[in-house]
């Protein structure tokens, strides 16, 4: 993405000021067109109320129509004259001689201009026109005597020159306030520049825009499944992951985004997190049948909630994992335990060999070898799973090493699976409670532990029993959940918590039977569909 060549400041500066200038031009002009007539208007209507008012005096009618009394008219129109601050009153008689004028030697002399003829016909009206005294703006009125008659005019002028100083004034108003919008414009552009970047911690718009697709790209690159929703419990985020469990849950008949969460999957509890801010970690959760293993945390913001979010995969890949870290795990087990024990046999063949027993040396070897290939086959005849049986034996070993007496009975032949997600299930229950039964054992004179398999119409029945400390029966009920040990130390109690979890999610069931200083015995059954491999009903036996 290129690198503008402006930033963002400098382009919202750029911009406001531009705006507001234009904004500033049109009006000034507006204005001042406005402003220009409405002030002519107003001279010219003061001109007319001033020529008006000195038409309708008694001193002008009577000076118009009594020799006598025609020096009145200068005074009085002088008095007006000074009082409306015009430029003149003049008042004439009907041949356009003068009876008033500011320059007092020009009365008696004819009125110049050209524009009073009408007025002289009885007719009032402005103009604009060049007489004694420059250019004006000039209003007449007909004077009338008794009876209606004209008798005469006046003449009411005001200065053009001063009209043009008016509107300069205005204009400078308009411009001085212009000028103070433009500044007002680039400060209030500044700082909404330097609100705006600071809101966006300082970034750029190209360095949003990448981050923008950087962090889309993540979302949907990570395997996965991600959403998320907003303070409202609607969605804004589903990755490509997501959508893909959803798809296979049969959820996405539509668009997810803007979506009410529960809408979009009823019994969710990711909004809960928003009232109760706290993360759910490694919660188990089935969506139309899928299993999910979840995630959902909130989402805080300067302390407060603004939304929450989901992380979650599809449980059977997890299954998948597991059982390859079982097996693992197991084969590691497996081969410590038979490294040991083998150490030890050969540290007996050593002395044999030192004492020169030979044939003992024969006869001890032969006994290892047909122990050896008796134990194996005896599980691998029984159990036709693979993986079950390399967990058996392994288990073997294991109990060997703790000087355990672990003994094998299958009295079918255990089939392997249809589905192989089960033999991890089998595997996480057996293999805690064979755990539990090597450690309570060991602290007991009699250490055996019997496991009893047997599979009769798609039922596996899986029986241990061990002569450990045993169980106090107030205590039964505890084992099972998640913290809770009969042992002492720290990070127990849940061994059997998880057996319990893999027990329910095949629909099966489990119990215990056990008595303090008498041993336990823990009785499973879980359904167990055969996948054709090896006699769904067997009889072979393995001891």
């Amino acid at each position: 993405m290129p690198k503008p060549r402006f930033k963002l400041s400098t382009m919202i500066i750029l911009f406001v000021c531009l705006v507001v200038l234009v904004s500033l031009l049109i009006t000034d002009i507006l204005i001042t067109n406005t402003t220009s007539e409405n002030i002519e208007e107003q001279l010219e209507e003061k001109a007319i109320i001033v020529s008006r008012t000195v038409a309708e005096s008694q001193v002008v009618k009577n000076g118009l129509q009594n020799e006598a009394q025609e020096e009145n008219i200068q005074d009085y129109a002088m008095t007006i004259q000074d009082a409306a601050d015009v430029m003149f009153v003049v008042v004439m008689d009907m041949d356009g001689i003068r009876k008033s004028h500011p320059e007092p030697d020009r009365i008696g002399n004819h009125f110049v201009g050209g524009d009073e003829k009408r007025v002289l016909q009885g007719k009032a009206y402005t103009s604009r026109s060049t007489g004694t005294l420059g250019k004006s703006l000039r209003a007449f009125t007909p004077i009338y005597g008794e009876e209606q008659k004209q008798v005469g005019a006046v003449a009411v002028g005001i200065s053009l020159q001063a009209v043009e100083s008016s509107i300069q004034q205005s204009q400078l108003q308009i411009i001085i306030g212009s000028v103070i919008g433009v500044i007002v414009g680039i400060i209030g552009a500044f700082l909404l520049a330097n609100y705006i970047k600071k809101s966006l911690f300082g970034l750029e718009p190209y360095a949003i825009a990448r981050i923008h697709e950087e962090r889309n790209q993540m979302l949907h690159s990570v395997h996965e499944g991600i959403i998320a929703i907003d303070k409202d419990a609607t969605i804004v985020l589903v990755n490509r992951s997501a959508r893909r469990i959803f798809k296979k849950a049969g959820l996405m008949d539509k668009e997810p985004i803007g979506v009410n969460i529960h809408e979009f999957l009823p019994g969710t509890m990711l909004a809960d997190v928003l009232r109760n801010p706290h993360p759910d970690l490694d919660e188990e959760q089935v969506i139309n049948g899928v299993s999910i293993i979840t995630n959902r945390v909130p989402i805080v913001v300067s302390e407060q909630v603004v939304g929450a979010i989901a992380t979650f995969r599809d449980k059977t890949e997890v299954n998948q994992l597991a059982e390859e870290l079982t097996g693992v795990q197991m084969y590691a087990d497996t081969l410590r335990a038979q490294s040991h024990e083998f150490m030890n046999q050969l540290h007996v063949l050593l002395g044999m060999i030192k004492l020169e027993e030979y044939d003992q040396v024969k006869s001890f070897i032969s006994k290892l070898v047909d122990h050896q290939a008796h134990e194996v086959g005896n599980v691998t005849r029984s159990i036709k799973d693979p993986a079950f049986a390399g967990f058996i034996i392994g288990k073997i070993s294991y109990a060997r090493e703790a000087h355990v007496d672990f003994t094998i009975h299958c009295e079918t032949t255990i089939p392997k699976p249809d589905d192989p997600s089960l033999t991890h299930e089998l595997i996480t229950i057996l293999g805690n409670i064979i755990d539990n039964a090597i450690e309570s054992v060991s602290h007991s004179k009699q250490k055996d532990i019997t496991l009893e398999l047997s599979y009769i119409d798609e039922l596996l029945t899986m029986t241990v029993i061990d002569t450990g400390v045993g169980i106090a029966e107030d205590k039964q009920e505890e084992v099972f959940q998640k913290g809770i040990s009969t042992k002492e130390g720290s990070h127990r109690g849940f061994g059997l918590y998880l057996a319990t979890n893999s027990v329910e999610q095949l629909e099966g069931s489990i119990e215990v039977d056990s008595s303090p200083g008498q041993g336990t015995t823990f009785s499973i059954i879980v359904p167990y569909e055969s996948g054709g491999d090896g006699n769904d009903q067997g009889t072979d036996r393995g001891r």
